[in-house]
């Protein structure tokens, strides 16, 4: 992205947290179409989720302009949506239980060996061939995933029992995917309106957009989502919470470590590999301790982790701090989202019923995109307004990764509220 931003100047600067954005509201809107396709079956969201993504591919990979990539990135997010409603799906009606921790834990360990070596390779070949060589050169893989995976998502049926209720999810996807479209659109008019700055764009867009915006999520996420009502509304409001504190920061690593420390692109992607791998460490972690300790409070210490990891980071924006120390340093944020992302999808799976599988896992992913989308945009929004004070990004990283900090902090006070509730009720009364 470095590189993106200068190639095509100051609609590089400007957009740059957008092309993160972009992808994150395209996710939430395809996460949200797949939870009520999913009744049909696994194969054709996921294979159609996987074509998306590639056409995003090739229009980045050709993109002229920055508005054109960040337009590409959102065909891609509607792609990437499709892809963690079916895993959730799938593990629950493949999986007991008892199993779905360790799944969890594969799910980490296949994003590991990509996480490691993509990060340096991007770097490598962003450095020696062009940016582009990095959205192009993803192509072959797209069928390399496709082949393999696809005879396996035909043969996950739905049990029995859910038939009834997966059909009714499916027939209000006309209503949920119109809901989906309000709060991507929402937090769009929400980023472009904090981006420029201007206090008219404030009042005009920022209000109404939040508005639009919140008016749908309360239709697709279960009912006291965002007042944190104890059980599963908690747990799908802390994991937006989690994914906008961490990827506020992690969207400007490559950025503070290129822009402001002087290092290559490869250099800056050791640190991405790093936390990639600690993410991992931490999900085998709690897949190994769960049934030892309560899964809230693995929740809370791995976001106070991460809450650490985050404000020691921040220090690698003064030059006189070495840049190595961005290596461990957002390598303990990554440990803390390893120890605290999969309960949470564990306990939205625990209390949900089979037939409620998809909507929920659907509510969960949906937060997810949502908050990365949102925390990505607000530190963009936040460093442009830096940039346009100072002349340069520095102030602005530091006050965005401050926001993060808070952020994720509110998560971990929050944590207390996923204790065993009521088996069920929550996943019920989903809409």
């Amino acid at each position: 992205m470095p590189d993106v931003a200068a190639e095509f100047g100051e609609a590089g600067t400007n957009l740059y947290g957008w092309a993160f954005t972009a992808f994150f509201l395209g996710t939430l809107i395809g996460i949200v179409a797949v939870g009520g396709l999913v009744a049909r079956g696994l194969a054709a969201p996921y294979l159609g989720g996987l074509g998306l993504f590639a056409i995003g591919l090739l229009i980045g990979g050709l993109a002229p302009s920055m508005e054109v990539l960040v337009l590409a990135r959102f065909i891609q997010g509607l792609g990437a949506g499709a892809i963690p409603p079916v895993a959730y799906v799938a593990i629950a009606r493949s999986m007991p239980e008892e199993l779905r921790p360790r799944m969890f834990a594969w799910l980490s360990t296949a994003w590991a060996l990509p996480g490691v070596m993509g990060p340096a390779i991007a770097g490598i070949v962003g450095d020696t061939i062009g940016w582009r060589a990095v959205f192009l050169g993803l192509l072959p893989l797209v069928v390399v995933a496709a082949v393999p995976t696809t005879p396996a998502r035909r043969a996950v049926a739905p049990p029995a029992e859910a038939v009834d209720a997966e059909a009714k999810a499916a027939a209000s996807l006309r209503r949920r995917l119109p809901m989906a479209v309000l709060v991507a659109a929402g937090t769009a008019l929400f980023t472009a309106a904090i981006t420029t700055g201007e206090p008219l764009a404030l009042v005009g867009l920022a209000l109404p957009g939040l508005a639009i915006g919140v008016f749908a999520l309360r239709r697709l996420t279960p009912p006291g989502t965002l007042r944190a009502a104890p059980g599963m509304p908690t747990a799908v409001l802390i994991r937006g919470l989690a994914t906008f504190g961490f990827f506020a920061v992690d969207a400007y690593v490559s950025r503070v470590l290129v822009d402001l420390r002087g290092l290559t692109l490869a250099q800056a992607g050791i640190a991405l590999t790093a936390t990639t791998i600690t993410w991992t460490v931490g999900s085998w972690i709690q897949a190994h301790w769960n049934a030892r300790w309560p899964l809230y409070r693995f929740v809370r210490s791995g976001l106070l982790i991460v809450a650490a990891g985050i404000a020691t980071f921040a220090l690698v924006v003064s030059p006189a701090v070495p840049a190595w120390i961005a290596v461990p340093t957002f390598a303990l944020a990554g440990l803390g989202m390893g120890l605290s992302y999969s309960p949470l999808g564990l306990i939205v799976l625990r209390e949900a019923t089979p037939g409620e599988q998809g909507s929920a896992s659907s509510a969960l992913s949906l937060t997810d995109a949502l908050g990365t989308a949102l925390g990505t945009g607000v530190s963009g929004a936040i460093v442009a307004a830096g940039i346009r004070a100072t002349g340069s990004p520095a102030q602005g990283l530091a006050v965005a990764f401050g926001v993060g900090f808070a952020v994720v902090l509110l998560g971990a006070a929050l944590a207390g509220r996923l204790q065993p509730a009521s088996h069920g009720g929550s996943a019920r009364a989903l809409r």
